[in-house]
């Protein structure tokens, strides 16, 4: 089989700028090597171009697509509900038999609302948190994503010589034309060190703690013994509420999610990606004390989309499939295998790398040795080296994000994966001579 090229993508995305700014309507798939990509269909754990590649595909939409693109039971749910109705301006069981599958599976989940996307969930999840309290103050730590918003695009992802003292980060903004003000209640935080964020709850005037109980953005990274207990402990103390953002972890690493897998259930968590598999939901799930003040009206939380029918009938079959025994022990297995697989063709070929995370979401953080335990821990990621691996994987047939993160989906079975890590081999002979540097 011969290399992949992309031409044809390249010419419709340059031709769209017309009419789409940048011929993309999302800035993560802008930028993308060697070109944005246009696609015709996806198959299972397979995407179709149109230059008429068959690439798998480990972007999985970055990250809704755990069942594999087009699986025929969410398809079909979201259809019967399509020829009946797309959208009432009020309630429609569905959303109400949704929410009770997000409460028998989530375990911080006693009520919830839903929303529109993982960022707009979050911005609930602060309002409660803050209207609940009384307080303004919200920590949030380096490297981790909430949503692409002005009150919380901060220190995402910062080069790593403007980070400012680790006991004293220096907080930036991530966006040109962002709203500063909107930042000035927001503290910023390096993760994973207890003792300093401890006697920060300690002075009791801070509403929230908002973190990803895993470190899946940035790079893979788990939370060390003890911390997650620490913090939910203080929190409780000091009436914080404590916040996990499991856009990424949430239905994908388990039934429960991070929390589940953890054991440190958080007062409330936010949901999107994996919750429907491809379609627009997302969610707050919480203790009914907290989500209970929605009830009276002076919290204000709208959205015309949300609960979307149609989107609803999608979620509660994908919440179906995964809810049940065994649902995600082959993304576990294939997951793990795949893990292992990219650790040892790049120690066959010299280079260091730190692979992390679950084997349904992980990074691959080149140039990086040992466990690091927080954004800092990835100073010596070499982005541009990445970026040549993936690009020469792409020519492979596997499609793989240039930032690290690489999702699994239930069709990525054993033959698929086997086939990636020959793709993988391939692609790192093929940059070798060029990342050379790595192996001194």
């Amino acid at each position: 089989m011969g290399k992949c090229t992309f031409t044809r993508s390249a010419e419709r995305v340059r031709a769209a700028g017309a009419t789409v700014s940048g011929g993309v309507n999302s800035n993560f798939r802008m930028g993308v090597a060697p070109t944005p990509l246009v696609f015709e269909r996806g198959e299972g754990a397979y995407l179709l171009d149109i230059d008429g590649n068959r690439l798998i595909d480990y972007y999985l939409a970055l990250g809704p697509m755990v069942l594999g693109h087009s699986p025929r039971d969410v398809v079909e749910a979201a259809k019967r509900q399509l020829d009946i109705g797309l959208l009432y301006g009020g309630q429609s069981e569905l959303e109400y038999l949704a929410a009770a599958k997000v409460v028998e599976m989530v375990p911080c989940a006693e009520r919830v609302r839903f929303a529109g996307s993982g960022t707009e969930a979050v911005q609930l999840a602060l309002r409660l948190a803050r209207a609940v309290t009384g307080r303004s103050t919200v920590i949030k730590f380096e490297g981790h994503y909430h949503g692409w918003v002005d009150s919380v695009l901060w220190s995402t992802s910062t080069p790593q010589d403007q980070l400012g003292p680790e006991d004293a980060p220096v907080k930036h903004a991530a966006s040109a034309g962002q709203d500063l003000p909107a930042g000035q209640n927001l503290e910023l935080m390096s993760w994973n060190r207890a003792e300093p964020l401890l006697a920060r709850l300690a002075k009791g005037d801070v509403a929230a703690v908002i973190m990803e109980a895993t470190m899946c953005n940035s790079g893979g990274i788990f939370a060390a013994p003890g911390y997650l207990e620490a913090v939910r402990e203080a929190c409780t103390r000091h009436g914080t509420i404590l916040i996990f953002d499991e856009v990424i972890t949430g239905f994908r690493i388990g039934p429960g999610g991070a929390q589940q897998r953890l054991g440190v259930t958080p007062d409330l968590a936010t949901f999107a990606k994996a919750i429907a598999n491809g379609f627009t939901v997302a969610a707050v799930a919480g203790r009914a004390e907290v989500m209970d003040r929605l009830v009276d009206g002076a919290i204000m939380h709208g959205g015309t989309y949300n609960a979307q029918p149609a989107a609803m009938a999608a979620a509660i079959a994908t919440m179906d499939r995964l809810s049940k025994p065994g649902a995600h022990d082959g993304m576990e297995r294939q997951g793990t295998k795949l893990m292992r697989g990219i650790e040892a063709a790049f120690a066959e070929a010299g280079m260091p790398v730190y692979v992390g995370g679950y084997p349904q979401i992980f990074t691959v953080n080149l140039g990086v040795t040992g466990k690091p335990s927080n954004y800092r821990g990835l100073a010596k990621v070499d982005k541009a080296a990445y970026r040549k691996f993936t690009t020469a994987l792409l020519g492979h047939g596997v499609r793989a994000l240039e930032r690290g993160a690489w999702f699994l989906s239930t069709e990525h079975d054993e033959k698929v994966v086997d086939r990636t890590l020959d793709a993988v081999r391939a692609a790192i002979a093929e940059v070798a001579p060029e990342l050379q540097h790595l192996r001194a």
